[in-house]
């Protein structure tokens, strides 16, 4: 499925960094950064959550919040916060059917191999639930700066 701007994110509720669980409806009337990666812990996306949280209380004041997900455990979710200090939600989607159902979820290469897995992807959702911006392929440089400008914009 390919979503576009305009349409209504996929609704998910999964489990979360430090216990309980994050539902996308819950978040309304905020607007929501939902931002998909591949691994705790790897130097992209340590790098990626680690900017996302320098300009948490910045997405806080543009009344967005800022939620990253990927394929990993809760309990590798905790210990990645831990060890970085992280300040944002880390939600847990195990199973990978919201990243199916986003689109981000399928066939990579790495070193001549190909394997399935997330695709470095970005939505910036309004407080009513709809795509306002898509970042596919995400280049992890610069990347939450101007997630921030588009949801400051919105």
């Amino acid at each position: 499925m390919k979503l576009s701007p305009g349409d209504m994110a996929p609704e998910f509720t999964l489990p979360r960094d430090g216990g309980g669980v994050v539902s996308l409806r819950g978040l309304f009337p905020k607007k929501v950064v939902l931002y998909f990666y591949p691994k705790d812990d790897t130097p992209g996306c340590t790098t990626e959550a680690l900017d996302f949280t320098r300009l948490a209380d910045e997405f806080a004041a543009a009344a967005t919040v800022v939620i990253g997900m990927s394929k990993d455990s809760v309990t590798a979710h905790d210990k990645f916060c831990r060890k970085h200090g992280l300040g944002i939600i880390l939600a847990s989607d195990d199973g990978s059917d919201t990243s199916e159902r986003y689109g981000v979820w399928g066939e990579k290469s790495m070193y001549g191999k190909t394997y399935l897995g997330i695709e470095r992807t970005t939505f910036l959702i309004d407080g009513t639930g709809r795509i306002a911006r898509i970042w596919p392929k995400v280049k992890v440089n610069g990347h939450a700066e101007e997630a921030l400008d588009a949801a400051r914009a919105l």
